[in-house]
This record gives structure tokens, C-alpha cells and sequence, in this order.
């Protein structure tokens, strides 16, 4: 499992977002306090608070390419 801190702060960011890791099979969460979602789920990531960093967690050790697509999100 591989962990990674984000920002989404607009509704544009979100959609960009889960494009990218819908095309991926493995996997993906996001975590904000004891709440986890979907990362692949708009309605999901909405319900979690943006206005703070997020935790991407990664349910896979091949997803360097994952990786430097999100690397704008980065925190």
C-alpha cells in the first residue's frame, strides 16, 4: 500500500481527479480523519471535508505511473 497527501480545493480538481484514477483497477481511498471514501466516487469525495489535505491510500505497489499523474494534487 502506497500513502500520499492531496488537495482538491475546487469542483474541477475533484472531476480531474477521479478521471485519472478511474482508469486504474486496483483499489484507492480516501481518508480524512475516520472517514474513508472511494477515491473513485465524485459523490464520495464531496462528502469529506476539502478544505484540508486528504490521504490517498494506494491498495497497490505498482502505481508509479498513478503517482506522477496525481503529482499535481501533491501536497
Amino acid at each position: 500500500m502506497k500513502s500520499l497527501t492531496v488537495q482538491l480545493t475546487t469542483t474541477e480538481s475533484v472531476k480531474k481527479f477521479v478521471d485519472i484514477v478511474s482508469r486504474y483497477a486496483f483499489d484507492i481511498d480516501l481518508r480524512s480523519g475516520r472517514y474513508v471514501v472511494d477515491a473513485k466516487s465524485i459523490l464520495g469525495i464531496f462528502s469529506l471535508d476539502l478544505s484540508k489535505p486528504i490521504t490517498l491510500e494506494i491498495q497497490s505497489e505498482d502505481c508509479a505511473d498513478l503517482l506522477e499523474q496525481l503529482k499535481d494534487f501533491a501536497v
